[in-house]
């Protein structure tokens, strides 16, 4: 995903500082302040915006097989440092990064002659701060029990965050699978739903002050993946490890690491809007690209048969009318699902591949990442769970042509299941294969470490929609949610874009979708995912204008840029994304009733676009517009409609 631009990269160490602490680390722009202190031996952090409170006195800290070092330790030293960094993103929602931060090491002493490390980097929009463990070369290993880390949400502070499942529940005792509703306006300290705490990310309102996004990012096989802990009554939640019972059992809740050990990072997004949250590449700027493409990936759109025709549609007569359907809209790719290896059988699959390879199209086939750690059925199994029969298959699937993996239903954030995550990003690099993970955690960081790595579910996705009329009817509402918190921070393979008026393939049962059209082609733009997965079925070509259709035929689903305009969770969300020379600026309704207002669109000024809108009976239209000089165009959004504007 990422290419570093060659002498830019710059880190300047300012020297060590001997005097006592509290240690104050301030963004470029001095709006962000972060100040470390250690009350009673214990390190702690505060942060500020705008000199408001963000985030109250908070632990820092580990818990080790070496000892606890989250108390008695003592003050050594801190040494200040500055950042400047550009790099590329090829596959991202921006492709070029300008990163600069200021950033202080603060080591604390405890016992046996260990030392802590406490790296923070303070951006105009970002707090970042990891542990590096260190001690004498007799120390060469350790294992990380716990982390002592919080973050103190102001009282007045709500929540907009979802729980973590439980372990080996759902359906085959597949989760987590992180596909919970969230908390809307909660307030902090709240319980969660399950008992053990909510996933990352994590969004809260300060009050009127702004908001505040958390997360990490940097998480490899040398690592597990983390979660916030149960809130108390003063709005303080602690960072979390995995369940004992996650993956069935398999492997440990600590890391187990070499010395020096050093862990991912913790991310904290602050903003007084929603701006620095919709817009931040956190993620990406503290991470590092693990090896090399084998080849440049593509993205691109694809079309989907089991998203709306489901299991039935998973023969070789039917994926031949979705190859078709994507040639039809110029779309790159398609998905074949899973039972393909039963119900179409291998050599069919080739035949499938070699097809589509004649009309330009790409083939992404489904696989079931399980050893014995869930009881899901489908297939292909056992083929992505150990290194002879993953390189294998994978082996096969270059013979043949097919592009890029969705590997399926993993449960877990231990650092056995991180490592087979990258263990498998890793061998599909070799043979040129990219991955696009469900059933699956939040990715930290991956699209820019691994550049195989496409994009992750991690999110209460639209199959959902199919399954359940309530997931329907609560789809705008949603809409407004996602993009100011899941899709912050990571590529969120959600699948957008249904047209068919009820979700099933005769349309005469299932689900019955009460977002308009125009709702539906907007989020195709709001949600980012570098392969996107429509929701789109043959009949489409036939029922929708051709204007419809050659919007869809130059959909992108990489950006060269991502601004927040206007929204809030639960209400609506307006985002404009750019793509060369053109903008396309998509808006949401997530109420009831119709919602009329301005926008800004700076960006736009005084020129031409194209302007797709709900008629009355909530089909899309198209006209022609000019924005005004100072950028200022009038929204009127049908209930659970959308808009969708694009720069000529």
């Amino acid at each position: 995903m990422s290419k570093l631009l060659t002498g830019l990269v710059f880190t300047f160490s300012i020297g060590y500082a001997h005097a006592e602490l509290p240690v104050t680390i301030a963004s470029p722009d001095g709006n962000i302040k972060v100040v470390v202190d250690s009350a009673s031996q214990s390190p702690d952090y505060t942060v500020e915006l705008n000199d408001e409170t963000f985030i109250e006195p908070s632990s820092l800290g580990l818990m080790t097989s070496l000892g606890d070092f989250s108390k008695n330790l003592k003050y050594v030293a801190h040494k200040n440092t500055q950042h400047d960094e550009k790099y590329e993103l090829t596959h991202g929602k921006v492709s070029q990064v300008h990163y600069q931060a200021n950033g202080a090491t603060i080591t604390f002493s405890g016992n046996d002659d260990v030392q802590l490390e406490i790296e923070y980097r303070v951006s105009n929009r970002d707090v970042a701060f990891r542990y590096r463990l260190s001690g004498p070369e007799s120390l060469t290993r350790v294992k990380v029990l716990g982390e002592a880390t919080s973050f103190n949400l102001p009282d007045n502070a709500t929540t907009f965050i979802t729980p973590q499942a439980l372990p080996e529940t759902g359906w085959m005792q597949t989760k987590p699978s992180y596909e919970e509703p969230y908390t809307f306006d909660a307030p902090v300290g709240k319980a969660s739903a399950n008992g053990v705490g909510y996933t990352f990310p994590a969004l809260f309102k300060n009050a009127q002050k702004g908001w505040i996004l958390l997360s990490e990012t940097g998480v490899d096989s040398t690592y597990l993946g983390s979660r916030l802990g149960e809130g108390n009554q003063n709005g303080e939640y602690p960072l979390a490890f995995p369940q004992e019972g996650e993956n069935s059992g398999i492997g440990g809740t600590y890391a187990a690491m070499s010395m020096p050990a050093v862990t991912p990072w913790r991310t904290i997004t602050l903003g007084d809007t929603l701006a620095p949250i919709v817009e931040t590449t956190v993620s990406y700027d503290l991470v590092e690209q693990q090896y090399q493409p084998s080849q440049d990936y593509e993205m691109g759109r694809a079309t989907w048969s089991w998203i709306v025709w489901q299991d039935d549609s998973i023969n070789y007569e039917d994926q031949l009318k979705f190859i078709d359907l994507a040639a039809e809209l110029n779309f790159e790719f398609v998905l074949i699902d899973n039972w393909w290896d039963q119900r179409i059988g291998r050599d069919k699959v080739e035949k499938l591949v070699d097809y589509a390879s004649q009309k330009d199209i790409g083939i992404i086939l489904w696989y079931n990442s399980n050893g014995w750690w869930n009881d899901a059925p489908q297939t292909p199994q056992h083929k992505m769970n150990t290194a002879p029969a993953r390189r294998e298959e994978m082996a096969w699937l270059q013979k043949i042509g097919v592009k890029g993996l969705k590997v399926d239903f993993f449960g877990g954030d231990k650092q056995q299941t991180i490592k087979l995550y990258e263990d498998i990003f890793t061998d599909a690099n070799d043979y040129g294969l990219t991955i696009t993970v469900h059933g699956s955690t939040l990715p930290r960081g991956w699209e820019k470490m691994y550049p195989n790595f496409v994009t992750s579910e991690a999110v209460l996705a639209s199959e959902n929609l199919v399954f359940e009329q309530d997931a329907l009817d609560k789809h705008a509402y949603n809409a407004t949610m996602l993009p100011f918190i899941r899709n912050t921070v990571a590529s969120m393979d959600f699948a957008p874009v249904f047209l068919n008026d009820r979700l099933s393939r005769d349309q005469k049962t299932g689900t019955i979708r009460k977002t308009t059209d125009t709702f539906e082609l907007a989020t195709g733009v709001l949600y980012f995912s570098p392969v996107q997965h429509f929701g789109l079925t043959p009949n489409n070509v036939e029922e929708q204008p051709d204007y419809v259709l050659n919007l869809l035929r130059k959909m992108p689903t990489v950006w060269d840029d991502t601004n927040y305009i206007s929204g809030h969770p639960g209400d609506h969300a307006v985002l404009a994304r750019k793509k060369g020379n053109s903008w396309y600026v998509a808006a949401v309704n997530g109420k009831d009733e119709s919602k009329s207002f301005d926008i800004t669109l700076p960006m736009l000024k005084g020129k031409k676009v194209t302007v797709y809108f709900d008629d009355a009976n909530g089909e899309t239209k198209m006209k022609q517009a000019t924005i005004s000089k100072n950028g200022k165009f009038a929204l009127d959004l049908h209930p659970q409609g959308g808009a969708l504007i694009v720069s000529q």
